[in-house]
């Protein structure tokens, strides 16, 4: 009873007359039922879809009672259909009702049934649904026989993909497919509301067509594919800083053996051999990959499944041409980047006048790419899990940055709705305009410095916009990770000179190089870390290579030349390396004032403060620091040992916890002692309840993102900020998580706006 070599190339042949009928979506189904059974001698075939609620509900069946239809319904899990659809693989059984997981269903009349084939029906690496045949005698499917239905479920799921079994039989049971509005409740991370459409970060490969014309065609260019990829990687292993060895060309000689896998690409040439084309083959092939490692626990399996999804996506993108990610192509007026994940300077690849807003499946408050969204005033709601199976390019799409919601082919109330609340923002951000010439004092005559954070040209405007007293903290990375090739010191003396300018006379704090963790240059070999935010960055790598920051110094030195330079080194450990960095600014000094150049009016040099070991050794810091200023992200990463982009660490740690709240109070208590500066410029500064604390603390210059200062100016003005202190003071000594309840408390009962 086992089918020929040939059996899948005929039942395709026969599918795809079946799909260019002009037929329903359900006739087309209960067309395709029959002929799997008949090509398959099977007197039972079935096809379970899986719905957005994970119920796997009967769409069509030959041989099992027809009323069952639209009836009979299984979760993912239960059932030997709920079971394959949780695997993700397929279930081959002589006697299916003494296997544990049967469930009868009295409706389909499937007792008379003994064995029983079950294969699921996938979508990039997704279930989208179950496909099984059964026969009354007793009997094992061969193998050639499994291989014909998984074949066959390829065509199935882009059938199902297409969008054309949104509805059957008048039912108002929805698919995952196109079509019909989405909510999705994610982690608000940068503010504003963005409505535009989706543009994928990461254009998804579209098969197409799965069932193959000319067998030998679609297995030259499979291997043509193969080659192109190994060559790649064969490159990659060959350039300099690779090949020096290490740990991660241990991790690369691994990935390259993969590609260069027998067993994987034979996998490949025998999906061909079915009868379907080399995309989908590489699909088949993964789909089947995927579903072995779904369970995986081993932390290195997990790894190596993650080397073949690469290495499968980087094939399929071999084979039909489409490299590079959407930065590269023509963006619509009103782009809403979807991604699991991104790096900052992927962010930056893009045209700022064109991206409306970002959504990530991963994504945290103090991830860099947030910080630059802000920046750049993007709004941005991550933690959005599942969004890439659900949208796609060109979907419209809601991204709320306040709330964390987000909308995919929103309907017209909804748009209406959110129109109506962008006039609202609007009309609130009018307000905000209008207290740009007003003092930043609070209501018990404290004077407070409000300044923005800055990175980027696009940033100046807004330092004339929002009213802010200065830059107080330009990340001078920024620059680095846009450019193509190291910036040479003119370029970089020009693009300080325009900060300097675009200042007048208001300060600007430039904070040098912060490179390493995720901010990584692409010219710039990077070596493979465990923990890189504890490891070789920032000022470590600069103090490592003088040469790249001396270089940098003297470009600052020369930009500020007449005026004065603030200039802060990240990332200090120890009072040592302070020393170190001021001594690199004094051979620079010098070495412009031999060869004539003429030198800032005043060089004022800072540290942050972010790693808690310095926070002991405060006197011995200030008493040689000009300023300091706090990075409270990393700062209170450190302090509670939390990974700050680990999602499922996000909300653990609240920073308006008594612990971070002492800390910052004993900082700033001592700069007032040793008369020294202190201000922090990390996201804390930039939303109001934080804001409204640190002014509690004794802060009297903070540093936010641009569009957060009408928001913290409204909140300082209704500010009695000496009752606050008084209130806080007996808040640090708490053992509680948050004093956020109480501070919350405190606000509402003095009418302040937060």
């Amino acid at each position: 009873m086992s089918l020929s070599v040939v059996g899948p190339r005929v039942l395709l042949r026969r599918l795809r007359e079946v799909m260019a009928e002009p037929e329903t979506a359900q006739q087309r189904l209960d067309r395709i039922v029959v002929l799997i059974a008949s090509n398959m001698v099977a007197e039972v075939c079935s096809i379970y879809l899986l719905r957005p609620d994970d119920v796997l509900e009967l769409y069509a069946t030959e041989g099992l009672n027809p009323l069952a239809v639209h009836e009979t319904k299984l979760k993912v899990g239960e059932g030997l259909v709920g079971v394959i659809a949780q695997e993700m693989r397929p279930l081959n059984l002589t006697d299916a009702q003494t296997h544990p997981a049967f469930a009868y269903r009295p409706e389909t009349g499937e007792e008379i049934y003994q064995s029983f084939l079950g294969v699921p029906i996938m979508r990039a690496g997704h279930a989208l649904g179950v496909l099984v045949v059964q026969n009354r005698a007793q009997r094992r499917y061969s193998e050639e026989e499994i291989e014909a239905l998984l074949t066959t479920s390829m065509v199935l799921a882009e059938i199902i993909a297409s969008g054309d079994l949104e509805e059957v039989r008048g039912s108002a049971r929805r698919l995952p497919v196109p079509g019909r509005t989405r909510h999705f409740a994610g982690v608000a991370l940068a503010d504003g509301i963005a409505l535009g459409h989706v543009v994928l970060h990461e254009p998804r490969i579209e098969i197409g067509n799965p069932i193959a014309d000319d067998i030998p065609f679609e297995k030259e260019r499979l291997a043509t594919g193969l080659e192109e990829l190994r060559r790649s990687i064969d490159d990659m292993m060959s350039r300099s800083d690779v090949a020096r060895g290490g740990e991660h060309r241990e991790v690369l000689d691994a990935y390259r053996m993969f590609a260069h896998d027998r067993g994987w690409a034979q996998k490949m040439a025998e999906a061909v051999e079915t009868g379907l084309t080399a995309e989908a083959a590489v699909e088949r092939v993964q789909n089947d990959n995927r579903a072995r490692m779904l369970n995986l626990t081993d932390s290195f399996l997990q790894e190596r499944s993650n080397d073949l999804d690469d290495l499968a996506n980087r094939l399929l993108r071999a084979l039909t041409g489409h490299t590079g990610t959407a930065a590269a192509g023509d963006l619509p007026k009103d782009a809403i980047i979807i991604a699991r994940s991104m790096g900052p300077a992927e962010l930056l690849d893009y045209d700022p006048d064109r991206v409306r807003g970002l959504v990530l499946e991963e994504g945290t408050q103090n991830s860099h790419v947030a910080i630059v969204a802000r920046a750049m005033r993007i709004p941005m709601v991550g933690q959005v899990k599942g969004i890439l199976d659900e949208v796609e390019t060109g979907d419209a799409f809601i991204a709320d940055g306040e709330t964390g919601s987000a909308y995919a082919r929103p309907s017209g109330d909804i748009e209406q709705a959110y129109a109506e609340k962008v006039s609202f923002r609007a009309k609130r951000q009018a307000q905000y305009a209008r207290l740009r010439e007003t003092p930043a004092i609070t209501k018990d005559g404290s004077a407070i410095s409000l300044f923005i954070n800055a990175g980027l040209a696009v940033d100046l405007p807004h330092l004339e916009e929002a009213g802010a007293d200065g830059i107080g903290l330009f990340r001078t990375e920024l620059q680095f990770m846009i450019a193509s090739s190291f910036p040479r010191m003119t370029a970089q003396m020009k693009h300080y000179r325009s900060v300097i300018e675009a200042a007048g006379d208001r300060p600007v704090v430039f904070r040098s190089l912060d490179i390493g963790a995720d901010k990584v240059l692409p010219y710039m070999a990077q070596t493979k870390e465990e923990n890189p935010a504890l490891g070789w960055r920032a000022v470590r790598m600069a103090l490592d290579r003088p040469g790249l920051l001396r270089l940098q110094i003297r470009a600052l030195l020369r930009a500020a030349e007449g005026r004065t330079l603030k200039l802060m080194f990240p990332m200090i450990t120890e009072v040592d390396e302070f020393k170190s960095a001021r001594a690199l600014v004094a051979k620079e000094q010098e070495f412009l004032e031999r060869h004539g150049h003429r030198l800032p009016e005043k060089v004022e040099l800072g540290a942050m403060i972010e790693v808690p070991a310095l926070v002991w050794q405060l006197p011995a810091l200030l008493a040689i620091t000009d300023f300091v200023s706090i990075g409270s992200n990393d700062l209170c990463q450190f302090l509670f040992a939390s990974d700050r982009g680990h999602p499922r660490l996000a909300g653990r740690y609240d920073p308006l916890s008594p612990v971070v709240l002492k800390v910052l109070h004993q900082i700033v208590e001592t700069g007032r002692k040793f008369d020294v500066p202190v201000t922090l410029c990390g996201e804390m500064a930039g939303r109001p309840l934080e804001a409204m604390a640190l002014l509690g603390l004794g802060f009297r210059s903070i540093s936010m993102a641009p569009a957060a200062i009408g928001p913290i100016k409204s909140m300082l003005l209704s500010l009695d900020a000496q009752a606050l202190k008084n209130e806080m003071l007996e808040l640090l000594d708490l053992p509680d998580h948050s004093v956020r309840p109480q501070l919350s408390a405190f606000a509402a009962k003095h009418n302040i706006s937060v």
